[in-house]
């Protein structure tokens, strides 16, 4: 049985412009200026520079000029209104008029191309003598390196993809005999199938010495127990001193085991950080400046001023000039919104950064990470009265350039725990500390994460063992075993 009835309901929605500021926030210095120059390619309203404030003035007068149009067109009867709550990431003003006509071309600008890392490879290739069938299984095993300049599939897999996808039908001696051909190529140690045969192939290739020759024996014949550090089982194997061991390792460290990775040719992007801000200290105290090209100079196009008011002037309105102007009013409309959306995120930026400053105001005069405050983003959401996903956006993405180097603010958050004294100390405090410890331990004992607590407990510091671990594989430090030296 269906029923009608009325329901009401009370609920937040965020409007187009706090969206707009929300992902204008997030965004780092060079990701902004691009979104700055698509907003002011997608809106000829919009024009760089200082310009007066003589707009607004126009802009609020021609809104009185609405009712006459009003009168004759009765706007907004048949418009949705849940289309300007909605959450849409694309502002309704840039769906409702194209500048583009249909046979506009569309011109992006070329990226120059090099010579792939697989081309690079198979070019190589025309300086061996090879059957058709072997140069169709190399051009296959060089097209199966992947970036690191690895061959990670079985010759079972190869030879079956070879039959059903080249109609090439072999068996995995001869693929393995091509396989030689391809370790042949450079860089060395490309077409590797794991990282002991990588490491053997750029040894082979080396000229021989004694030091070579005994890192040969280590890597074909001892693999495991060099990957684990076990010197004295390996001196004992090999019937070597302490020394020839360690001038054999030193030339073992010397490969390249990601020689994919060397290949000039590659093209790969390289990200630049460009700090958001800038903190120094002047006469012992801390400045901070945003970044400029944070802070563009916009304004309201002139000639689109100079549009409405000729409008308003004028006696006689025809149809057409009347949708023109609504057309005007919406590039307006939008173009002030991001001008006054791009005023609030730099006041955003400076004020979430200002109050992370001065909450480790300690840290910044001194750069001593062990005086890092405990802080997470509720305290400065507190301190500055915004919320903590706010903050979040100010710090997952924005770096600032201090006298100690370029950091990224996240970085400055952490965690608390209590030391012996009953002071609230931050982890990042104790990270540093065991940091220090590890780089001035004997490399040829490394320190147990038990006793690395144990130190830990002596400074003041009462941690689990198991929190040592943790601590220490944030830090990127390995095991106390592969931490071992001669």
């Amino acid at each position: 049985m269906l029923k009608q009835y009325l329901q009401f309901k009370l609920s937040q929605k965020l409007s187009p412009q706090q969206i707009q500021l929300m992902k204008l926030i997030q965004l780092p210095t060079q990701a902004f200026e691009q979104r700055l120059k698509q907003e002011m390619e997608e809106n000829p309203a919009l024009e760089a520079g200082k310009e007066s404030d003589e707009f607004d003035n126009q802009l609020d007068e021609f809104d009185n000029t609405q009712d006459d149009y009003e009168e004759h067109e009765q706007i907004g009867e048949d418009i949705n209104v849940d289309e300007y709550l909605s959450d849409d990431d694309v502002p309704d003003y840039r769906t409702q008029v194209s500048n583009y006509s249909a046979d506009d071309e569309d011109r992006d600008m070329p990226f120059a191309a090099g010579t792939s890392f697989s081309q690079y490879l198979t070019n190589q290739l025309n300086t061996f003598r090879l059957t058709d069938d072997e140069r169709d299984i190399a051009e296959f095993l060089v097209g199966s390196v992947d970036e690191s300049g690895y061959i990670r599939r079985s010759l079972a897999d190869i030879t079956d993809d070879l039959a059903f996808t080249q109609n090439v039908f072999t068996d995995e001696k001869s693929i393995e005999k091509v396989l030689h051909v391809v370790h042949q190529l450079d860089p060395a140690g490309v077409g590797a199938r794991n990282l002991q045969e990588c490491l053997s192939i750029q040894l082979h290739r080396k000229e021989k010495n004694p030091d070579i020759e005994l890192a040969i024996e280590i890597i074909d014949n001892a693999f495991d127990q060099f990957t684990k550090k076990h010197y004295q089982k390996l001196i004992q194997k090999f019937d070597i001193t302490e020394l020839q061991l360690k001038n054999a390792i030193e030339e073992i460290e010397r490969l390249n085991p990601k020689p994919g990775g060397s290949y000039s040719g590659n093209n790969r992007i390289v990200e630049h950080v460009v700090p958001d801000f800038a903190i120094k200290i002047v006469d012992g105290e801390l400045e901070l400046t945003l970044n400029g090209r944070n802070a563009p100079e916009l304004h309201v196009s002139r000639e689109y001023t100079n549009m409405m008011k000729g409008y308003k002037e004028a006696k006689d309105k025809s149809k057409s000039q009347k949708d023109a102007v609504m057309f005007i009013k919406q590039k307006l409309d939008a173009a002030k919104w991001f001008i006054e959306a791009i005023k609030q995120r730099q006041q955003t930026l400076f004020v979430t950064m200002s109050a992370i400053m001065h909450y480790q105001k300690d840290y910044f005069l001194t750069g001593d990470e062990r005086k890092l405050r405990p802080m997470i983003l509720k305290d400065i959401a507190e301190e500055i009265g915004m919320d903590v996903s706010t903050v979040s956006r100010v710090a997952n993405s924005k770096y600032v350039d201090t006298p100690y180097g370029t950091k990224l603010i996240k970085d400055f958050f952490s965690e608390s725990m209590i030391n012996d004294q009953g002071e609230e100390v931050s982890t990042r405090e104790i990270k540093k500390i065991l940091e220090t410890v590890i780089e001035n331990e004997d490399k040829r004992k490394p320190l147990t994460d038990e006793k690395l607590a144990a130190i830990l407990l002596e400074k003041g510091y009462p941690i689990a063992r198991r929190t040592v671990a943790k601590y220490r594989e944030q830090l990127d430090i390995s095991v106390a075993r592969l931490r071992k030296q001669l």
